[in-house]
C-alpha cells in the first residue's frame, strides 16, 4: 500500500456525465426535466428540510419507480452507460498516474452498471469503487401501480415547486407498493453514504486517515470534504458547485484533470503545508515554468500541463476564503455548465 490515498467522486472530476440525469433523460419520455425536478427537491430535503436519515443523492432512489414503469432493465442500464462515458479531458492520464503513486478509489453516488463501465474505462480495479447498489431487475410493479406512477409523474411535472405533493407521492402513496422496502433499502452512497465508504476503505486497506486527498464537486461530496479537511488532508472542490465550495480547503476552476494532477504530485512525497504553499506561491508569480521547476514537478504532468495551457489563462488554484468565494463560486459554476452542459452542470 502506498503512504497516501487519493479518493474521487466520478461524475465531475473525472466524467462529464450525470449518468442517472442521462439515464431519465434518454428512456423515460421529459425524463431529463423530472430528474432535474427531483434533485431539487432532493436538495430541498437535505439542504431546508433536514429530514432525518435522508441523505444526499436521493434522487437516485426518487427516481426509480419512473424507470420501472418503462420496463428497464440492469441490461439497458449497463449498455446504456458503456455507451456514453464522456471523460473530462486527461481524466485516464490521471488516474493512470495516480495508480502508481496513491491508494486511489472512486466513491460515487452512480448506479454500480455505470461505475463498472468508467471503472474498465479508466483501466482502476473495479474493487477500488464504491457506489449506489440498484438491481432494477428486481423491481417489479401490477398493473395498478404502473397507472398510478404515470399519474404520479404527470402530477410531479405540472406542478415542480409543489414539495407537500411529492412528500405525500414519495413518504406516503408509494410506501403502500410491493417493491416499496426493496428501494427504501438501498444504500445511496450519497453524502454520509460516501463518508461511510471511506471508513470501509480505511478499515479493508488500513490507510492513513490523516493522509488522504478528497476531491468532489457537489452536494453529495459534504461529508467526506470535511472528513478529509478535519483530519488534515486535502480537501478539493473541482468544477463545484456552493455546496462543496463551503466546506472545502481549495478550490481548482479547470478545463482539464491535468490540474489535479498537479497537486497531487506534490502532495505524494510533501505534506499538506507544501501544497498550500504552492497554491500561494501559484497566486503571486509569473514564471509557471520556473515555479513548477522550482516544485519538482514530475517532467510529464508539467509538460502535459503547458501543452494544455500555455499562452492561454492558466486554471484557478486557490484556498478558498470569504473573500475570493464568490469570485471562486462565478467562475467554477461556468466551467461547470460549458464542460458538462447547462442541464447537467446545473444539478446539485
Amino acid at each position: 500500500m502506498f503512504e497516501k490515498s487519493f479518493i474521487t467522486d466520478c461524475e465531475g472530476p473525472l466524467t462529464l456525465n450525470d449518468n442517472a440525469y442521462e439515464l431519465a433523460d434518454n428512456f423515460i419520455e421529459d425524463g431529463g426535466n423530472l430528474f432535474k425536478i427531483l434533485s431539487l427537491y432532493d436538495d430541498y430535503l437535505i439542504d431546508i428540510v433536514k429530514k432525518e436519515n435522508y441523505k444526499a443523492g436521493n434522487t437516485l432512489k426518487l427516481i426509480l419507480p419512473f424507470f420501472v414503469v418503462e420496463n428497464l432493465k440492469n441490461k439497458d442500464f449497463i449498455d446504456f452507460s458503456k455507451d456514453n462515458i464522456y471523460a473530462v479531458n486527461d481524466s485516464k492520464y490521471l488516474i493512470s498516474y495516480l495508480k502508481k503513486a496513491f491508494n486511489t478509489y472512486i466513491v460515487s453516488t452512480s448506479y454500480g452498471q455505470y461505475i463498472e463501465a468508467v471503472s474498465e474505462y479508466m483501466d482502476l480495479p473495479f474493487k477500488n469503487t464504491f457506489y449506489t447498489n440498484v438491481d432494477v431487475d428486481a423491481l417489479d410493479l401490477t398493473d395498478v401501480e404502473i397507472e398510478k406512477i404515470r399519474e404520479y409523474k404527470k402530477l410531479i411535472l405540472e406542478n415542480p415547486d409543489n414539495y407537500s405533493l411529492f412528500d405525500d407521492i414519495f413518504f406516503n402513496k408509494l410506501t403502500k407498493f410491493n417493491f416499496y422496502d426493496k428501494i427504501k433499502n438501498i444504500e445511496v452512497v450519497g453524502g454520509e453514504g460516501k463518508k461511510l465508504a471511506i471508513d470501509k476503505i480505511i478499515e479493508r486497506d488500513n490507510i492513513n486517515v490523516d493522509e488522504i486527498l478528497y476531491i468532489g464537486d457537489s452536494i453529495t461530496d459534504v461529508e467526506p470534504l470535511e472528513f478529509a479537511r478535519n483530519h488534515n488532508g486535502i480537501s478539493i472542490s473541482f468544477n463545484g458547485n456552493e455546496y462543496p465550495l463551503k466546506v472545502a480547503e481549495i478550490a481548482i476552476v479547470s478545463k482539464s484533470a491535468i490540474t489535479t494532477a498537479l497537486i497531487a504530485n506534490i502532495y505524494v512525497d510533501n505534506d499538506k503545508n507544501k501544497v498550500l504553499k504552492f497554491i500561494d506561491d501559484y497566486n503571486n508569480v509569473n514564471d509557471y515554468k520556473k515555479l513548477l521547476d522550482d516544485y519538482n514537478i514530475n517532467s510529464d504532468i508539467k509538460n502535459q500541463f503547458f501543452s494544455i495551457f500555455d499562452n492561454e489563462e492558466y486554471p484557478i488554484i486557490k484556498i478558498i476564503d470569504d473573500n475570493n468565494f464568490d469570485e471562486i463560486l462565478t467562475a467554477s459554476k461556468n466551467m461547470r455548465n460549458n464542460i458538462r452542459g447547462q442541464d447537467i452542470g446545473g444539478l446539485g
